[in-house]
């Protein structure tokens, strides 16, 4: 049985077998309507559990329409139907749900959570986010960069703004795919070292600059994310905006990287916030390539778990 919990404790072999997949699917798909069925179905007659402790658009509507595609069918349950935790133990509920389902996959808050679903389940269980990590996304974000530039191995990819859940992913991918990385943001966000220390460990360079226009200097790939969390105090949104605001990324920073450099955000995006629009729907963005690709990423993910 295979989880899929991180980029970092899966097999790298196995995380390139997964991109290479996805664009083979994309590519069988390409001028067919959304709902059409795959060709290949090989999650029909399978049950897939999405829970959602956080909202969502693009990792419900993504992972319903794959499963969808793929044959299989969906139940769809939220964190207060639930009430995961919060009276029958994560551990009972990962048993009985593998009583129904082939495959679960959960977004969560804490990573704990998710660490004891896959603990006890008898079936696989996919990290649909937590607050440490976003594996899911790095994944679409991988194959976007391939699709439009090749190889992403030896790239040099540009971080701007807060070391949070999808930068520790990043981090984890630098290491797994063999790009380097260079995080530019305030020291009081920098990601954790423990996420530095692996991509390291695995022969990539990590950098640490917190002048954004050095930093961007010769990059491949800017990304950044939004500056604040939907469940962050407002005063804790306004300390974060003061901070953060020199790490905006907007035309003149995008001028610093290679002429033919991408921009990625992973979205939902606070538009002339951490990107102004102008580098959002500008040359350099592949922002809803990147989204679009969560399906087909997800897609090949599910069939790797189930081994189908």
């Amino acid at each position: 049985m295979k989880h899929f919990l991180d980029i970092h404790t899966t097999p790298a072999d196995e995380l390139r077998g997964m991109i290479d997949k996805a664009h083979a699917m994309k590519t069988a798909r390409a001028g067919r309507p959304k709902g059409a069925p795959d060709d290949d179905q090989p999650l029909k007659g399978h049950m897939v559990a999405l829970i959602f402790e956080k909202p969502s658009t693009r990792t419900r509507v993504s992972f319903d329409v794959g499963v969808r595609q793929m044959g299989g069918e969906t139940m769809v349950l939220s964190g207060k139907e639930m009430q995961l935790g919060h009276g029958e133990t994560i551990a009972d509920t990962a048993r009985v749900l593998s009583r129904y389902v082939d495959l679960i996959m959960i977004r969560t808050f804490e990573e704990q959570t998710l660490l004891e679903m896959a603990e006890h389940a008898t079936v696989p269980v996919i990290n649909g986010l937590t607050n440490r990590t976003h594996p899911c996304q790095i994944m679409a974000d991988v194959m976007t960069y391939e699709e439009h530039r090749g190889p992403i191995a030896g790239r040099k990819v540009v971080w701007a703004g807060d070391g949070n859940n999808v930068c520790a992913s990043f981090l984890h991918a630098a290491g797994q795919f063999g790009f380097d990385f260079t995080f530019t943001g305030p020291p009081t966000l920098d990601p954790e070292p423990e996420f530095v220390g692996f991509a390291r460990e695995k022969g990539s360079k990590v950098f640490i600059e917190r002048d954004p226009f050095k930093a961007v200097a010769g990059a491949d790939l800017v990304v950044t994310d939004t500056w604040v969390s939907m469940h962050d105090p407002e005063s804790a949104k306004e300390r974060r905006h003061n901070q953060l605001r020199p790490y905006q990324v907007n035309e003149a920073l995008m001028e610093m990287a290679k002429a033919d450099s991408l921009f990625m955000h992973c979205l939902p995006a606070h538009r002339n916030d951490e990107a102004t629009s102008a580098v959002m729907d500008g040359p350099h963005s592949v922002i809803f390539d990147e989204a679009e690709n969560r399906l087909h990423a997800q897609k090949a993910v599910m069939r790797w778990c189930l081994g189908v």
